[in-house]
């Protein structure tokens, strides 16, 4: 069999990654570059579309010429990208009329203040799936819509296209050929009834958008179009996977069978479960969405998002300067008294999945006489682990599937104590992959089984280090207990 690659490109907040993968699946290469962070005097965080466009193009160069191989083997290209990020261009000229609006940016919240928008929250939610919020594409849009120059009378004329990153992508690659976009981001902008699999006219409506005007909705697998990279390749190749980050590590962790869950451990982190065919709705705290949909059939998930996890890890180390590493974090929660009962709720920001207490404020509570150095660290690395349980438990609930086994990807998984303890605390084994890149490798695989290079074999060749509970289902009932009163006392305050 000659010799097939794929390459992947994971756009994420901080920057892009392009990754090369050969004909058996594994990963041979990999070029990053980081893109500015623009945040203005008000918080406003925003991204440069086409600073984003053209190091897509360059990590893309680098890659293959840093590997070194023969760039007609290329064979198909996937793609994962930063969720509800959100842009508008001029459709003949494909450029950007403004920056793009960063999912963690909150600047359209007066848009979700609006009598008749918050009026239609609880239809929102029945149909997208998604509690109101600032945060998703569709306040966005409408933000943009308002404040940048032009923009309502280009829009009038439809000579502007709506999208995120995916979308901008794809239609700078294919120099305007492809307006599209994939379910899973199609099911994050709250514009998409993921009920009925298509846009909303009713809701688009509301937020002042033309649903005529917004990007065709393929499945995951689709064939999205054609691209040379601006003529680096001598022939176009095929786009032939499209997945918003989170669900590519939902796929590249093989989470392919009702009733699997992965964790990403990140900044925050997003736990997901696959619902199956079906969708579950959600009465415990977490949100119903879109997976994916792949060859014509569609999976649904649900999903908890979580504000801090691996960003407690930084706090210890940059804002109370416990710890001069995260690595120096394992050593000193091994130090750590046993029975300590300190507990750390880190409500910098409020509470998200499954409390969604915005008003909660972060406290440490339990504190005795010989708390010191060492518990409280790892009371901030334990902290994480019971947030993955709370929402995991939700999800139980909902469902009404126990789950045996968490695939968990990200930085800290490193932390030894934290998997072991994930795995004590939630009583399921705990998976981790010897790779780093899920979202990335989601999209790879999706793109080569979607061109007949892989099967879903693909997924058994992955190497995992496995953590088996350990704990007494009495400790275990003991400490979470205690997690759950600390939670209610931060709740209350």
């Amino acid at each position: 069999m000659a010799e097939t690659y794929i390459i992947s490109i994971d756009q994420s907040t901080q920057g892009t990654k392009a990754l090369l993968f050969d004909e058996e699946g594994t990963l041979i290469q990999r070029r990053d570059l980081a893109h500015r962070q623009i945040i203005n005097e008000k918080g406003w965080v925003s991204h440069d579309p086409e600073e984003i466009y053209h190091n897509t193009l360059r990590v893309v160069k680098e890659l293959v010429e840093n590997a070194g191989i023969d760039r007609s083997l290329v064979a198909g290209i996937g793609i994962s990208n930063q969720r509800e990020t959100t842009l508008i261009w001029e459709k003949e000229s494909r450029e950007p009329i403004a920056d793009a609006v960063v999912w963690q940016c909150s600047r359209a919240s007066e848009i979700c203040e609006q009598e008749k928008i918050r009026g239609a929250a609880e239809k929102i939610k029945e149909r997208t799936g998604l509690l109101l919020s600032p945060y998703f594409p569709a306040a966005k849009l409408a933000w943009l819509l308002k404040y940048v120059p032009g923009a309502e009378e280009m829009a009038k004329e439809h000579r502007l296209c709506f999208g995120t990153i995916d979308t901008w992508l794809l239609y700078r690659l294919t120099k305007g050929r492809s307006y599209k976009t994939d379910y899973s981001n199609a099911s994050r902008t709250q514009l998409f009834d993921i009920f009925c699999l298509q846009w909303d006219e009713e809701i688009c409506a509301l937020f002042g958008i033309n649903k005529d005007d917004l990007p065709q909705v393929c499945d995951s697998d689709s064939e999205f179009g054609w691209t040379d990279f601006e003529g680096f390749f001598a022939r176009p190749v095929p786009i032939r996977a499209v997945l918003g980050d989170s669900h590519g590590a939902l796929f590249g962790q093989g989470c392919l069978e009702k009733g699997d869950v992965k964790a990403t451990y990140g900044t925050g982190s997003s736990i997901m479960m696959n619902a199956g065919e079906q969708p579950v709705r959600s009465t415990y705290g977490v949100v119903t969405s879109l997976a994916w949909r792949m060859q014509g059939k569609v999976s649904y998930v649900l999903e908890g998002n979580i504000n801090y996890t691996g960003a407690v890890i930084s706090w210890l180390k940059d804002d109370v300067k416990l710890i001069a590493s995260p690595g120096e974090s394992t050593a000193l929660c091994e130090e750590a008294k046993k029975d300590d009962t300190l507990y750390f709720v880190p409500a910098f920001t409020g509470l998200g999945a499954p409390y969604w207490n915005s008003h909660a404020q972060a406290s440490l509570t339990g504190i005795t006489r010989t708390t010191g150095r060492a518990e409280i660290v790892r009371a901030g690395v334990e902290c994480i682990a019971y947030q993955i349980t709370d929402v995991v438990r939700a999800m139980e609930k909902d469902a009404q599937i126990p789950v045996k086994k968490l695939r968990v990807d990200g930085g800290p998984t490193r932390n030894q104590y934290l998997m072991q303890f994930q795995s004590d605390i939630l009583g399921a084994s705990v998976l981790v992959p010897n790779a780093e890149e899920l979202s990335g490798i989601g999209a790879a695989y999706a793109a080569g089984i979607a061109l007949g290079i892989y099967s879903t074999d693909i997924f058994k060749k992955m190497r995992r280090v496995v953590y088996e509970p350990e704990m007494g289902a009495d400790v275990r009932e003991r400490k979470y207990q205690g997690w759950l009163d600390a939670i209610k006392l931060t709740t209350q305050s």
